[in-house]
């Protein structure tokens, strides 16, 4: 009895002890698993921005040039290329292409993660306005209207070491040859008939013959003449 009283305390005490490491062995790798579950925070850094590849769109110049526009992205930034074209300037001369790129940060706006494509529907409202300043002047930021209250580099500005303008001289027109003048003809010499020499004669007669002697003048050389009147 003193040896069942002396050695069932300590088998008591082994058991406990075995049961309160097991328990605190499957609590350690529980927690270890819930740790290898956990989803990246959203602000986690990104290698690229999808949504800049829905940013594209048309628009005019005046009517005139056609445009277009796409958005890529470049790092933390966001790249705006635009090309326009006139195909009517090709012939009657003047600008017939623009190239340029607009930059901008539009992660900084909070708009143009929880709202992407009015972000872009802005962007291109905004082109539209620009008219004869796109790819021209600097000063001109491309907004969007959920991004007024963004920092300024949220918005697109214009790169002015990418603007290219092409032109081109309008074709020569072609001028028809004037049509060929007539040509005047020369009057043939009107020769003398024998009724104006008998006229010359009877002249002669009176300018030589004086007085009664102008009729004899004029008869003799009257029968002179080689021809009738």
């Amino acid at each position: 009895m003193l040896f069942l009283t002396t050695v069932v305390p300590w088998l008591l005490l082994a058991f406990l002890g075995q049961q309160v490491s097991l328990s605190s062995g499957a609590r350690n790798k529980h927690r270890g698993a819930d740790k290898t579950v956990t989803a990246a925070p959203d602000n986690a850094p990104r290698s690229g921005d999808k949504s800049a590849a829905n940013g594209r769109g048309k628009f005019s110049i005046n009517n005139k040039m056609q445009c277009t526009w796409g958005a890529k992205a470049v790092g933390d930034a966001v790249k705006l290329s635009v090309k326009c074209e006139d195909r009517e300037a090709r012939i009657k001369g003047g600008v017939t292409d623009i190239k340029c790129e607009y930059n901008g940060k539009p992660q900084s706006c909070a708009g143009y993660k929880s709202n992407n494509k009015s972000f872009w529907k802005q962007v291109a409202r905004a082109f539209k306005k620009l008219q004869g300043k796109v790819c021209s002047d600097e000063s001109k930021l491309v907004r969007a209207g959920i991004c007024k209250r963004a920092p300024r580099d949220a918005h697109f500005k214009l790169d002015i070491m990418s603007s290219v303008n092409l032109t081109q001289s309008g074709e020569p027109e072609t001028h028809l040859p004037p049509p060929p003048q007539p040509r005047a003809t020369a009057a043939a010499p009107v020769k003398p008939t024998a009724c104006t020499a008998r006229v010359n004669h009877l002249k002669t007669a009176e300018e030589n013959c004086s007085g009664s002697w102008a009729s004899v003048c004029n008869f003799f050389l009257t029968m002179l003449q080689s021809e009738d009147c």
